[in-house]
């Protein structure tokens, strides 16, 4: 495998980073639409990340874990997280309860995350760490497949809610980027040697 495929445990660090910050988006006072869209984001990508763990990362790491109590808890934690996730989607943000759903998701979520840095991470890395990149692989792939499956455009537009601002500066920069590749190339000199 190539070395410069991120590492599967650098993938599931970068998964809590994102979630987090769609989680840091969320506040009382936002606007009901903005409020939808970070909540969908937020749920999308706990659903893809936890089956991406359940499909990859913990049938590897039960390899050496066999029969950890700390590993053990991990898919019931997510089984709990899909049942507060389909209780946000049975309500709206109007819902007086909507606020209160999704800060209980945010807390289950920031401790199962912390167990995962602290113990499950890095007993990875420890004991697969040969491994690491090819898992890192696996994990990129089947990642693709599932966004697929999740309706990208969704998940595109939840993005753009969730984070106008760098939305707006991603797409600019890449309108720039195919502007310059549509540019004609400079007519080139002739230099003649005389």
């Amino acid at each position: 495998m190539s070395s410069c495929s991120p590492s599967i445990t650098t993938m599931i660090r970068m998964d809590h980073t994102h979630v987090m910050a769609v989680f840091h988006r969320y506040h009382a006072e936002t606007s009901w639409w903005r409020k939808r869209a970070i909540v969908e984001l937020a749920c999308t990508a706990l659903e893809i990340h936890a089956q991406l763990e359940e499909e990859i990362f913990y049938p590897a790491l039960s390899e050496v874990m066999a029969g950890d109590e700390r590993l053990a808890k991990s898919k019931p934690e997510h089984d709990k997280m899909r049942e507060d996730i389909a209780k946000l989607r049975s309500m709206g943000p109007e819902d007086a309860a909507y606020d209160a759903r999704f800060m209980q998701l945010m807390r289950e979520v920031m401790h199962h995350v912390a167990d995962e840095e602290t113990v499950l991470l890095p007993t990875a890395e420890r004991a697969l760490g040969s491994q690491l990149s090819a898992l890192g692989v696996r994990m990129t792939k089947r990642r693709m497949q599932l966004v697929a499956r999740n309706r990208p455009t969704a998940i595109a537009a939840n993005t753009a809610g969730t984070f106008p601002l760098a939305s707006l500066a991603a797409i600019s920069l890449g309108a720039l980027a195919i502007a310059h590749c549509l540019r004609p190339a400079p007519a080139r000199r002739i230099r003649r040697y005389e």
